[in-house]
């Protein structure tokens, strides 16, 4: 080999390279920009999130505490239009509004007009002379008597004790005039307001007075629900799990079988609530706005979604679990139900609750059933009318007052807070009874 041919093949090689290298650091360049837009997109992600729930907290926290005022409430039997005497019908339909106030005018004994009166009673809310009530009917002695008790007060109030009216804007553009805020004042001074944990929220249903409303209806309404989705939807998505990956024979229907349940899975689910309103309310004539409706509506939804975690589940059993148990003597049906399914059993909790936690928060197909009613009392059937909690914070979003705005987002919170802990309880079964093979 000549020199010349010698320094011909280094050239080339240096050539080579030279262009390998330039390609590998043309290579690790857009590497490093990927991996910097995926972080960008995380951080990004994160901040949303966070930004979200912030907002949300802030908006919250109000809700979950109650304004109260103290007064000192004279029982006079004519002003409540019965006696210690009266049955318990007439308790109850005794004038317990007007009792109180009486009490207000005494408070301020200058306020004369039929305006000021009327700004001056908004400061107790309409769920006072409930309470009132309660105490009255539990102990009706208490006729004739001065009781001192702790109301709530009104959504006004409770927003001008909170800050949410500016004080600044001219009387004439804010609902708290100048001389409810004196009197609030004269009353805080004198100790007779006074904040505390809002178990309202928790003990009462739905009312139309944002001071007084709660979930407790629409938490017993998603229980009842998710117990007739659970009741339903598991015990038969597990069973065609089964059926599919270990009986059925591979043809062409099974196939058509798992297409349409892979497409189900991806179906709006507005389209499952058109189905449960055709079929099990126009056709079965079910009671609209009912647990059950909404349960058989929300069962059909989470079937695709169990199915395939199922499904998944069982494939991941080694086929050596299942030929030991057959060279054993063992038939498929005890293969399947003393050894592969307690095996499978993690990942499909995990699938179910899931799927649970994808129908708590589902609305549409339950607007379409009619849960979305204005329901007070709480559920205590199956049949009864109920609403969930996704529809309730659906319909207070609706509504223009602030204190409708807090209890919003304190229901948000509370919904946040069961999908976590579902999802949370997920993870934990799947990682502590996971199975490595």
């Amino acid at each position: 080999m000549t020199e010349q041919t010698r320094q011909t093949q280094v050239q080339a090689m240096s050539d080579t390279t030279i262009r390998v290298r330039q390609s590998l650091k043309k290579r690790y360049a857009r590497e490093k920009r990927f991996r910097l837009f995926g972080m960008i997109a995380i951080i990004a992600s994160l901040t949303f999130l966070a930004v979200l729930i912030i907002s949300i907290t802030i908006r919250g926290l109000p809700a979950f505490k109650q304004t109260f005022i103290n007064l000192d409430v004279t029982l006079d039997a004519q002003t409540l239009g019965v006696d210690e005497t009266a049955d318990e019908n007439a308790l109850r339909r005794a004038n317990y509004n007007g009792a109180i106030r009486n009490s207000l005018l005494e408070l301020f004994p200058d306020v004369s007009s039929r305006k000021e009166k009327r700004a001056l009673y908004s400061f107790v809310s309409k769920g006072g002379q409930y309470d009132l009530q309660a105490q009255v009917m539990a102990d009706p002695a208490l006729i004739g008597q001065t009781v001192n008790v702790w109301l709530p007060v009104g959504d006004d109030t409770s927003g001008y004790l909170r800050g949410h009216i500016d004080t600044t804007l001219p009387e004439k553009k804010r609902r708290f005039k100048d001389n409810q805020i004196a009197w609030v004042e004269e009353l805080r001074s004198n100790g007779q307001i006074e904040t505390r944990f809002n178990s309202t929220f928790f003990s009462r249903g739905d009312s139309r007075e944002p001071e007084l409303a709660g979930i407790k209806g629409s938490l017993f309404g998603s229980l009842l629900t998710l117990l007739v989705t659970l009741t339903l939807s598991f015990p038969i998505a597990v069973a065609t799990a089964i059926y599919l990956e270990e009986f059925a024979p591979k043809n062409r229907w099974t196939d058509i079988i798992e297409v349409n349940i892979n497409n189900l899975a991806a179906v709006p689910s507005i389209v499952f609530g058109l189905l449960g309103l055709a079929i099990f309310i126009n056709f079965f004539q079910l009671p609209r706005s009912a647990p059950i409706v909404g349960g058989l509506v929300l069962s059909l939804m989470t079937l695709p979604t169990i199915i395939i975690s199922a499904r998944a589940a069982l494939k991941s059993v080694p086929p050596s679990i299942r030929d030991a148990a057959l060279g054993l003597g063992a038939s498929r049906l005890q293969v399947v139900f003393h050894h592969v399914l307690p095996l499978a059993m993690p990942g499909i909790l995990t699938g179910t609750i899931i799927g649970m936690a994808q129908a708590l928060g589902e609305t549409a197909p339950l607007l379409m059933i009619g849960m979305v009613a204005f329901i007070v009392d709480v559920p205590t059937t199956l049949t009864d009318p109920a609403t969930v909690l996704p529809v309730q914070i659906f319909q207070w979003a609706d509504l223009p007052e602030k204190g409708f705005v807090e209890k919003t987002s304190a229901a948000i919170m509370v919904l946040l807070g069961f999908l976590i802990l579902m999802n949370a309880t997920a993870v934990f079964l799947r990682r502590k009874f996971e199975r490595k093979w």
